[in-house]
């Protein structure tokens, strides 16, 4: 098979890692790719996420018999419509059905016109009428950009001054036309974890779960991430709480995006809270997450392409139950001083592609070679360092002493991604 994988980050590097070990995989292109998936396919640099015109002339040019998109930017921009068109299986959402993920307004609609689960909201586009609208919330208030915004565009706010602050800097044009809307929630209390399922457009298979960590330092302190963490399997995720999200998220999703008109292929990513009443939805995300996905292709047992076709062409009735292996594996975001503000791009990493044994990956985030061959940093997530274990303490030692051995001054990271599965439950 042909294969053309969309993207350039630590989640398409993961992804690139795990089709290149399929015997399916005769030829795989990746575009725009990162200087770590070389070693494991052809790069087109030249082609932006966005382009979805130009990445469906590629996969003509290529004779593709399978597209997989992994930025929510090229679902939001029309990829798999134009890919549908022209007769090409995309594992990937269409435009409207990706709205799940592009429009906080829409997913929240959406929630709340079929009864599935989720915390109370208002939309609101003038900022006098949201700070109004505050008055039938309580503190913390929960305050989010419509649109795409790079993982960035959700503040929990601890006061009501805080939070008419955010209120005027997203309708104030901090992230552009993404926060021309905002949506206000009621504040959840419970833990939060990451449940994915593989859609075909009619049905959906449960594909594991993961626990990411969006607060930029230790102790779950500082701004939000696009994430600097995850481990997979998540504790929060019980045989009885996975049953219920399937039941009461999963399925009542993908029927009722069939009925209205909008059928969902690819990967349904559920950001779910476990509150006292259930599981209930916190957003969707219409890709794998990142750094989630870095976890279950690495606990993933098995060859990911026959499930990756089976959701393009719309049928997983013949394709193989997913399979993981047990253990628990971890994964570490290296990211670049600044971030998520001002990431400092440019700097010197050293040691990143050592070998580190069979038991720890590193895939690129944002990084680009130099002329002088020199690996440096590229954007704010750079590095994501990926071990496994046979529990959670055993993987946060691999992964903690791999980051150990590279060499970077310019880049920091969190040094207790996992702790919620080694705290006393």
């Amino acid at each position: 098979m042909n294969i053309l994988l969309v993207g350039s980050g630590g989640r398409e590097h993961a992804l690139a890692w795990k089709i290149a070990q399929s015997p399916l995989a005769t030829r795989l292109v990746v575009a725009p790719g990162n200087p770590g998936m070389a070693k494991h396919a052809e790069l087109r640099p030249e082609f932006k996420v966005t382009d979805a015109e130009g990445l469906a002339a590629l996969a003509r040019e290529m004779k593709a018999d399978l597209v997989v998109v992994g930025p929510e930017a090229a679902l939001a921009e029309g990829l798999a419509d134009r890919l549908n068109a022209a007769g090409i299986p995309c594992f990937g959402p269409t435009a409207k059905a990706a709205q799940l993920e592009t429009s906080k307004a829409f997913s929240k609609a959406f929630l709340q016109r079929h009864g599935i689960p989720t915390a109370g909201y208002g939309v609101y586009e003038d900022v006098a009428e949201a700070k109004a609208a505050l008055a039938q919330y309580s503190a913390p208030y929960v305050i989010k950009a419509d649109g795409l915004a790079a993982g960035k565009g959700v503040a929990i706010s601890p006061d009501r001054a805080d939070a008419e602050a955010e209120i005027e800097r997203m309708l104030g044009g901090r992230f552009g036309s993404a926060g021309s809307r905002v949506v206000i929630e009621e504040f959840m209390d419970g833990e939060e974890g990451s449940l994915f399922a593989l859609c075909d457009g009619k049905r959906a298979v449960l594909f594991g779960g993961a626990q990411d960590h969006k607060r930029a330092f230790d102790g779950d302190l500082g701004p939000n991430t696009g994430g600097m963490g995850a481990y997979s399997p998540a504790p929060v995720f019980t045989p009885e709480l996975v049953q219920q999200a399937d039941e009461r998220v999963v399925q009542p999703t993908i029927q009722k995006m069939a009925e209205e008109g909008a059928p969902y292929r690819g990967v349904l990513y559920a950001g779910l809270m476990a509150t006292s009443d259930g599981p209930k939805v916190v957003e969707f995300n219409a890709r794998f997450g990142d750094p989630e996905c870095q976890v279950l292709m690495m606990r993933l047992d098995g060859d990911i392409v026959p499930l990756l076709l089976a959701c393009a062409r719309g049928d997983l009735t013949q394709a193989p139950t997913p399979r993981f292996k047990p253990g628990v594996v971890i994964c570490v975001v290296l990211a670049a001083k600044g971030y998520p503000d001002s990431p400092l791009e440019g700097s010197v990493i050293r040691g990143a592609d050592q070998d580190f044994g069979p038991h720890v990956q590193v895939f690129h985030a944002g990084t680009r070679k130099r002329d002088d061959g020199a690996l440096v940093a590229a954007g704010g997530r750079v590095l994501n360092v990926c071990a496994y274990g046979e529990d959670v303490a055993q993987a946060r030692e691999r992964a903690y002493a791999a980051i150990a051995q590279i060499d970077w001054p310019g880049g920091f990271h969190r040094s207790d991604i996992g702790w919620r599965a080694l705290a006393p439950r």
